[in-house]
């Protein structure tokens, strides 16, 4: 058996070099590691209802005129309704993925604001990019229009209600002193259907104008309005007409208004003149009532005293009263008591009072007419002392009843009529009899011996003769008839009074032959109106028509 050397172990102070092989794996992995998530680009995904003008690889995220990412994939949605594009965006780009961060594709596009996108042509479509606040987002729905303002527009956004719309709609403008301010970003139907929001935007220095009293009135289009006024046209730009659009301006006031609007709805009114109206909250109703034709009257026709608006008629109603068989037609009006100003500081005097005080010493009512293109009418009130108070007193009527004249057309009618009805008891044929009697009479005294006096008389006839043709002429037929029975008398009187026989060459022969010409002079004046008369009867009121007329 042999011996055997004792083995010596002995320990190692440093590790093995086994374990450097794990140990430079381990590092070049985490540094592997480390590289890749810092040089990972932000990835984000947004949704379109269409990919129109969008392509894989080429389409850019720009952001003012910036290319900060580029579209990596288009796929459609889980139901196939819409597109989700998948985004890279560059380096550094992680704080514009936020809540409130919006995007829209950029392409050529009419608007009311004008052409915009016409460099897409050429380059082809891209997706513009505005960074909002927010937590930190990677799913975005995109917008399907371009928006009106980003966050770099600096302003205030208000709301307005509306009982329509009209022709207001996305990107309308609004004017500040006919000075463009801002627009219209949209709108929408309020809670109870019968009303209308409008979402707007007034840029910066133009919202620095804005109050709590601040008025807002419709402008778009052209505004015709045909009443008692005449015809207004107005219209604010050319841009309104097209578009629609809307003014405001702010009323100076003593009161404190609300300078933050943010929170506050104001309403849109149809126009300038119904802020005015409103202005005017007391109303007093009453009812007038007229028995001529209200032809050309219509609802919201002007009640006017001494050429100032006070009111407006509200409804026009007719009512048959069977007890008389006539006709009578109700006129529903309202009267604004503001618009008049009282300087008795001593007592308050009511409305109702102040207008009984005055219907008693002659306020009445009248129909005249405004316009005599359009024909319409108005109601004008003015005072007439001694004027027959008449009232119809309709138990019935739950409204106070002022009082009415006939208007000035009316009263002219009702004169015409009378004239009219006078001409025709005139016995015409009658008269030419007698001035034909008084002619055949005229003529005789050529053969007769007649005295100064009588010849004197005579032409105190003709005179008178000429008077009557006179008045004839004018109109005034009661007067004629009785100056022309008196004048025949006066001529039978002269007839009796010639005796005898005219010497020759005498001054009372001369006489006698200047008034036989008058007479025959006058002969033929009086045939003429005769004839006139029978073919124009109302020639005494219209004048005598030319021939041609006639024809």
């Amino acid at each position: 058996m042999s011996e055997f050397d004792t083995p010596t172990v002995s320990k190692r102070s440093l590790p093995s070099i086994v374990w450097l092989v794990p140990l430079v794996t381990a590092l070049v992995g985490t540094w592997l590691i480390v590289r890749t998530l810092t040089e990972q680009v932000p990835v984000a995904t947004i949704q379109f209802q269409t990919a129109e003008g969008i392509e894989a690889g080429k389409t850019k995220i720009k952001y003012k005129s910036v290319d900060i990412g580029l579209v990596d994939e288009i796929a459609f949605g889980e139901d196939f309704s819409n597109v989700i594009l998948t985004v890279n965006f560059n380096q550094g780009m992680e704080d514009f993925l936020r809540r409130n961060t919006r995007f829209w594709v950029v392409r050529p596009q009419l608007s009311v604001r004008g052409v915009s996108g016409l460099g897409t042509l050429l380059s082809g479509a891209y997706i513009e990019i505005d960074p909002g606040p927010g937590a930190p987002q990677t799913h975005f729905v995109g917008m399907e229009e371009i928006p009106l303002i980003t966050t770099d527009d600096a302003g205030t956004k208000i709301t307005l209600i509306s009982n329509n719309l009209g022709s207001i709609g996305r990107g309308s403008p609004i004017y500040y002193q006919g000075i463009l301010a801002g627009e219209a970003l949209g709108y929408e139907l309020a809670g109870d259907a019968q009303s209308v929001y409008i979402y707007a935007f007034i840029r910066d220095p133009f919202d620095q104008f804005l109050r709590g009293n601040s008025r807002f009135w419709n402008v778009s289009g052209v505004d015709l309005s045909m009443g008692a006024d005449g015809i207004e046209v107005r219209t604010a730009s050319v841009q309104s007409l097209l578009f629609g659009g809307i003014a405001f301006d702010t009323p100076d006031s003593l009161e404190p208004t609300i300078a933050d609007v943010g929170n506050l709805i104001f309403s849109l009114y149809q126009s300038k003149g119904d802020i005015e109206d409103e202005a005017y909250t007391r109303k007093i109703q009453f009812v007038m009532y007229f028995t001529g034709s209200v032809r050309g009257l219509n609802p919201g026709a002007p009640l006017e005293f001494r050429g100032i608006r006070i009111g407006q008629v509200l409804d026009i109603r007719m009512e048959f009263d069977s007890e008389t068989t006539s006709f009578r037609i109700p006129v529903l009006v309202e009267i604004e008591p503001d618009r008049i100003i009282h300087r008795d500081s001593e007592a308050a005097i009511s409305p109702e009072d102040t207008l009984a005080t005055l219907v008693d010493k002659g306020l009445r009512g009248r129909l005249q007419s405004g316009n005599l293109i359009t024909g319409q009418l108005f109601i004008e009130f003015n005072m007439y002392p001694g004027s027959d108070l008449n009232l119809v007193a309709d138990a019935s009527m739950s409204y106070p009843e002022l009082p009415t004249i006939p208007g000035a057309f009316e009263a002219i009618s009702q004169s015409l009529s009378g004239v009219v009805s006078k001409i025709e008891t005139v016995d015409i044929e009658g008269l030419g009899d007698s001035i034909v009697g008084i002619l055949e009479g005229a003529n005789s005294l050529v053969n007769k011996d007649i005295n100064e006096d009588a010849v004197t008389d005579l032409q105190a006839s003709i005179r008178a003769l000429r008077n009557i043709l006179l008045n004839v002429d004018e109109g005034d037929l009661d007067s004629t008839i009785e100056a022309g029975r008196g004048v025949l008398i006066n001529l039978q009187t002269t007839l009796k009074m010639v005796d005898g026989v005219l010497e020759p060459n005498s001054p009372l022969q001369y006489n006698v032959i200047k008034v036989t010409d008058e007479l025959e002079e006058t002969a033929r004046a009086v045939r003429a109106l005769i004839e006139t008369l029978e073919r124009q009867p109302n020639s005494l009121i219209f004048g005598r028509k030319n021939v041609e007329d006639e024809q």
